[in-house]
């Protein structure tokens, strides 16, 4: 399937080619503090199936709970984080975040990894109240 997406400022934006049978909730914290929220939803992308249209990524190595390390790679600008691959040696794959994809809502996940750094509420969002547009949240 043919995706393409950008950044929140619009500075960067993409093309690749992803199977969308492969996207994935990873719960790992690092996913948790680097989204701002309780997981991150990726799709891997091969290396020579994306492409950067416009703009120019700035990179931030991390080590991993596994041990790895990371490139996760986003916009100098705004700070989306676009994707991630392995830092060292061949990246192997990328790791595209689905929220940068303009065709995000076709992308449902499959699977789960890191469920043990999962925070315990997200299993059921069922019973939390619901509104259509911002309630005033200062109530």
């Amino acid at each position: 399937m043919k995706i393409d997406g950008g950044c929140f400022c619009g500075q960067v934006t993409y093309e690749a080619e992803i199977d969308p049978a492969r996207v994935a909730i990873c719960h790992c914290a690092d996913c948790q503090i680097n989204s701002g929220t309780a997981y991150g939803v990726i799709v891997p992308v091969d290396n020579d199936a994306f492409t950067l249209l416009t703009g120019t990524l700035k990179t931030h190595v991390k080590v991993a709970e596994s041990g790895n390390r990371r490139a996760l790679n986003f916009c100098p600008e705004c700070g989306t984080r676009v994707h991630a691959h392995n830092a060292d040696g061949d990246p192997g794959f990328i790791g595209l975040r689905v929220g940068t994809a303009n065709q995000r809502d076709q992308l449902k996940p499959n699977k789960q990894a890191w469920t043990r750094s999962a925070l315990s509420w997200v299993e059921d969002l069922s019973g939390i109240e619901k509104f259509e547009l911002q309630p005033d949240l200062s109530k």
